[in-house]
């Protein structure tokens, strides 16, 4: 059995509000913008890159790349470099066709970023299409599910004020959510303030956590951290910028709540020094950018630090949510996943057979592969 085609779908859905909650007025939508205070750019759409990857028999596994902007630069890699190297192989050797594609732009510098993002689609659809080849759920693959259903956080709150954040934290407390992740950086007191007024309507049982999108400084960060710790939150996140593993060392032994980072890394070599640093108490990869076969890597040696996995699940649209579920499962030392309900619900609409997730749990897809049915009609419809 080898592999005879590999196709890219990228996608741009129009959207009102996501993770940091509606668009800014005056946004460009057919552009990208800024949102500040954080530096990154957005989009006015959900953009992501779906890979099909089709066997002579006719076997066909799906991926998904992380591509929150630009996801035609995921597509030319792909179709330029990866697929030529996939086209022939056999689909099972799954570590040998993962090193083949790092490989071939590693001694140029290109081991993160889009070229990542690229590689860890390709591996989710190898890891997809081996489970259908095999007949077996990709988490039996990975070595079982060590969980049977995968607890996870509501992720960002997006309103624009306390209180609204807090009637928002309540609603999902009716239908049985216990920990939630607030989006914060607007400053060491508007973010305390906000924790706190979550931690006073929601409880000691509540599991609170923040994420500070990288716009802290090392000072700023001590004293938020130090805050954060007196009200029991689970994790503080991405607190300072994301090359500074130093000052991040220096913060995780001056202050008592977790950190938690990982989002911008991509493979077990990235994540390496942090953990050699003990710079991070909970790690953070992302499976729409490092892969199932790289998390699961990093899981392991991670575990080996007492270190906890909580992998990002940002803006993936169905493919990379149900691929971040099934590494989850077999993953011993996580901690908690993410769960954003806006994405979550445009995922399940390109979706012939819809994920669930109700009460603070994933469920584990059980069917071969990744236990999901693209709805292909769909997708071309919505292709950029």
């Amino acid at each position: 059995m080898s592999i005879t085609r590999v196709e890219v779908i990228p996608l741009r859905i129009k959207r009102e509000e996501a993770y940091l909650g509606l668009l800014p007025k005056g946004a460009d939508h057919e552009a990208y913008f800024l949102r500040p205070p954080y530096r990154a750019l957005y989009s006015a759409y959900f953009e992501t890159a779906f890979v099909k990857v089709t066997t002579a028999d006719g076997v066909v596994g799906w991926g998904e790349a992380l591509a929150p902007v630009a996801p035609e630069v995921v597509q030319q890699i792909i179709e330029q470099l990866l697929a030529p190297a996939l086209i022939g192989r056999d689909p099972l050797d799954g570590n040998v066709l993962w090193n083949v594609m790092y490989d071939l732009m590693r001694e140029r510098g290109y081991y993160g970023g889009f070229m990542l993002d690229a590689i860890s689609a390709c591996d989710v659809a190898l890891w997809d299409l081996r489970g259908k080849i095999l007949g077996q759920p990709v988490y039996r693959l990975l070595g079982g599910a060590c969980r049977e259903r995968i607890p996870c956080y509501v992720s960002g709150l997006p309103r624009p004020t306390k209180e609204e954040r807090v009637g928002l934290a309540l609603e999902f407390v009716d239908r049985g959510f216990k920990a939630f992740k607030l989006a914060a950086g607007h400053g060491v007191r508007a973010d305390i303030e906000s924790i706190a007024a979550l931690r006073e309507a929601l409880g000691d049982e509540a599991t609170l956590l923040l994420d500070a999108h990288w716009v802290y400084t090392l000072d700023d960060s001590v004293r938020l951290g130090q805050a954060l710790a007196d009200m029991d939150v689970g994790f503080f996140e991405a607190p300072i910028n994301p090359e500074d593993i130093e000052s991040h060392a220096q913060l995780a032994q001056a202050v008592a709540v977790p950190i938690a980072i990982g989002e911008t890394e991509r493979t077990r070599y990235q994540f390496r020094p942090w953990l050699m640093q003990k710079a991070a108490d909970i790690l953070q990869p992302d499976v729409g950018r490092a892969g199932i076969s790289e998390v699961i890597k990093i899981g392991l040696m991670a575990e080996a630090f007492n270190v906890k996995m909580a992998p990002h699940l940002s803006v993936g649209l169905g493919i990379c949510i149900a691929a971040t579920i099934h590494t989850a499962a077999a993953i011993p030392n996580l901690f908690l996943l993410e769960y954003q309900p806006p994405v979550f619900e445009i995922a399940n609409q390109l979706l012939a057979t819809p994920l669930t997730c109700a009460a603070g749990f994933y469920e584990i897809p059980a069917d071969p592969g990744l236990g999901v049915a693209v709805d292909e009609r769909r997708l071309r419809e919505l292709q950029a």
